[in-house]
């Protein structure tokens, strides 16, 4: 399997959210109130990044897309390794994952 196609599955693997979902938990204060940098967070921006993704036909899809898509396929990977014990429907662990496009309650 060539490079590209290994990271439209690993993204494609992450990523179960829709375009749609995604953009109605980014427009949430729950989004807006998790991760990390100045204004904007790094996670938010993220995710408006993936819709366009989302939205973007796979032929269409160009170096940086797919730089972005091996970036939010590492970090679903790396975050859903650290759950928390218990039920983690309201937790930042969860937001933060839904902001890169990967609802974990959806697993």
């Amino acid at each position: 399997m060539d490079e590209e196609k290994d990271v439209e599955q690993r993204f494609s693997d992450a990523v179960n959210m829709t375009p749609k979902e995604l953009e109605e938990w980014l427009a949430t204060d729950e989004s807006q109130s998790v991760g990390v940098g100045e204004g904007e967070s790094v996670g938010h921006h993220s995710g408006r990044r993936i819709v366009e993704i989302l939205r973007t036909r796979k032929a269409d899809r160009t170096d940086e897309d797919h730089e972005h898509m091996r970036k939010v396929a590492g970090y679903v990977a790396r975050h859903s390794k650290q759950r928390p014990d218990g039920d983690v429907t309201g937790t930042r662990w969860r937001y933060s994952l839904m902001n890169w496009g990967h609802d974990p309650l959806k697993d």
